[in-house]
C-alpha cells in the first residue's frame, strides 16, 4: 500500500513529505488510517538533534485514527475502530504493567530504534526501510503498529482532539495529578505553558488546587493558560518568585511542575525555590541527551525536605486514562478544543513547528483529508 508521510533522513534538517509503500500488518498488529496527529516538541527535539533515533524515521507521536487492518492474533481490535496512539506501549504483562505503572512498561526499549516491537519494517521509502517514531509515526496518511500501541475510544470524540490524549493532555495532566499529587487547596507553580505546560494547568484545576501560577514569557500562552484554570501569570521564574510569595504569605507553592521546552541545568534551583518546604517539584520537559549537569544547593535541598521528581507520560497508565480523560472532555471538565490553536495539512508540518519554535501556538495539529 501506498502512503505519504514526513521522514527525517538526516539530523538538522526539515522534515521531508514524500511517498512511502507499506506492508501490511503481520502477527498482532494493525493498519490505521491517520485522521489527526498533534505536533509535540519532542518530535523536534529529534529533529534538532536533542534526542536520539534511529533514522530515517517517519515522525509523530500523538496521533488518533481508524483501524482499516487488522493482522493475525489480534483479538479486542476491529476493523472500524476509532483509536489514540500511545507513545509509549502497554503490554500489560511485564512488572511495571503488572503493577499499575504501564507508562515504564518494558517494551519502551524499542522506542527510539525505528523497528518493531516483532522485529523488522512496515515502512519503506527511496529503497531503504524507514523506521517509525516511538512506534507509531503520527506524521502520515497510514501507520502499521502493534497492537500494544493503540488505545480503543468511543466514536464521538472528535479526532483533532482525540489525537491529543496520546501524549501531551496525559503528560501533563498526569504531571500534576499523578506526581506531584496536587491536593484541593494547594499552591502550583506550572514552568512552560505549550502543549503539556497547559494540561498541568488543567491537572491542577481538576484536583482543586486554589492558586494556579502559570509562568511563560508568551503573553499569548499565559493568556490561555487563564482560560484552563490558572489564576495568576509570571513571565519569568524571576518575577513568579515574588507573586508566588505574596499569595502564599511567604510559604511558596506546594507544588512545581517544569515543562519548558527544552531544559537545562542551571534552571533547577530557580525552580526549586519556586516550591515549599515539603513541597514536589515535577521535572517533566526534556533536556538535551548530552546535558549531564544540573545547579542545585544540596544542603538547603535536604534539610527544607523538597522533592525532585522526573515522570514519563505523567505516570499514566494509556488503557485507563486516556478513555478517563476522553470521559472528562465529554462531560465538559477537561478543555481540549481549547489546545489547538491551528490545524495544518501533512504538507505544512516544517511550517507547524515553524509556529511552535515562535511561540505561536498551543499545540499545532496535522489533520488528513482523505
Amino acid at each position: 500500500m501506498k502512503s505519504k508521510a514526513a521522514i527525517l533522513w538526516e539530523t538538522g534538517r526539515p522534515w521531508s513529505v514524500e511517498e512511502i509503500e507499506l506492508d501490511p500488518p503481520q502477527q498482532n498488529e494493525v493498519l490505521v488510517r491517520i485522521e489527526a496527529a498533534g505536533m509535540c516538541h519532542s518530535d523536534d527535539h529529534v529533529r534538532a538533534g536533542d534526542g536520539y533515533a534511529a533514522l530515517p524515521t517517519i515522525g509523530g507521536h500523538e496521533g488518533a485514527g481508524v483501524i482499516e487492518q487488522v493482522g493475525p492474533g489480534i483479538e479486542h481490535l476491529a476493523v472500524g475502530d476509532h483509536v489514540v496512539f500511545s507513545f509509549l506501549p502497554a503490554c500489560g504483562r511485564c512488572r511495571w504493567c503488572a503493577s499499575g505503572r504501564s507508562n515504564l512498561c518494558d517494551y519502551g526499549q524499542f522506542l527510539m530504534e525505528g523497528s518493531m516491537i516483532s522485529g523488522g519494517y512496515r515502512a519503506h521509502a527511496r529503497g531503504r526501510d524507514v523506521g517509525t517514531l516511538s512506534l507509531v509515526g503520527t506524521f502520515s496518511e497510514r501507520t502499521v503498529v502493534h497492537e500494544t500501541s493503540v488505545v480503543k475510544i468511543d466514536q464521538d470524540i472528535p479526532f483533532e482532539v482525540a489525537c491529543l490524549l496520546g501524549c501531551g493532555v496525559p503528560t501533563g495532566w498526569g504531571s500534576s495529578v499523578n506526581i506531584g499529587k496536587v491536593q484541593p487547596g494547594e499552591t502550583v507553580v506550572v514552568v512552560g505553558i505549550g502543549g503539556i505546560g497547559a494540561n498541568a494547568v488543567q491537572g491542577a484545576r481538576l484536583a482543586g488546587a486554589q492558586n494556579i501560577v502559570a509562568v511563560d514569557p508568551v503573553a499569548f500562552k499565559t493568556d490561555q493558560a487563564k482560560i484552563l484554570g490558572a489564576t495568576h501569570t509570571a513571565a519569568s521564574m524571576e518575577e513568579a518568585m515574588g507573586l508566588v510569595q505574596d499569595i502564599t504569605r511567604g510559604v511558596m507553592a506546594d507544588v512545581g511542575v517544569n515543562t519548558i521546552g527544552v531544559v537545562e541545568g542551571w534552571m533547577i534551583q530557580p525552580f526549586l525555590d519556586l516550591v515549599s518546604k515539603g513541597g514536589r517539584a515535577v521535572l517533566t520537559g526534556m533536556a538535551r541527551n548530552v546535558d549531564d549537569k544540573a545547579t542545585l544547593g544540596l544542603q538547603m535541598f535536604s534539610l527544607f525536605e523538597k522533592s525532585l521528581l522526573g515522570t514519563v507520560y505523567g505516570g499514566c497508565n494509556p488503557r485507563a486514562d486516556i478513555p478517563r480523560l476522553a470521559d472528562l472532555y465529554r462531560t465538559g471538565k477537561l478543555q481540549l478544543d481549547e489546545l489547538v490553536t491551528r490545524t495544518y495539512s501533512l504538507d505544512q508540518i516544517n511550517e507547524g513547528y515553524a509556529d511552535m519554535l515562535a511561540g505561536k501556538n498551543i499545540r499545532g495539529v496535522i489533520v488528513n483529508r482523505f
